[in-house]
């Protein structure tokens, strides 16, 4: 029988410290649900400065040392979701999210916002297939 599985992690582990009652992850069977991750440095717990591609960018290693301790990277991931509270930056962030990926691309959706939590410009959540252990 599949149970759900709910998994937090601390900055030493390169993941931000949650700043709500939440998980950073959850698995189901061979399904993790990873949290949108922020643009947080996990050492500092501050947003990083900068523009929409350099947040970005703190949010993939975010996702990525999530991802990581399941023994998982981007390319296991099969649904990401995008959140912008700029529309005006969809284009740069397409540029630069074209490189995260060597494999076949994930199924992904990206919408505009009015805000995101902490003052972020960018928000990025994700499902992934993992191996069972």
């Amino acid at each position: 029988m599949t149970t759900k599985r709910a998994f937090s992690f601390t900055p030493a582990q390169g993941v931000p410290p949650q700043v709500g009652p939440f998980s950073h992850a959850t698995r189901w069977g061979d399904l993790l649900f990873v949290t949108g991750q922020m643009p947080t440095d996990p050492a500092t717990g501050q947003i990083v400065p900068g523009d929409v591609v350099a947040q970005a960018n703190q949010v993939r290693r975010n996702l990525e040392a999530v991802l990581a301790q399941f023994g998982g990277t981007l390319e296991d991931a099969l649904m990401v979701r995008v959140y912008l509270t700029d529309f005006a930056d969809y284009a740069a962030f397409n540029a630069d999210y074209a490189t995260w990926f060597k494999g076949p691309l994930p199924s992904r959706t990206c919408v505009g916002v009015t805000g995101l939590a902490v003052g972020a410009v960018v928000e990025i959540d994700l499902i992934a297939g993992i191996a069972g252990t």
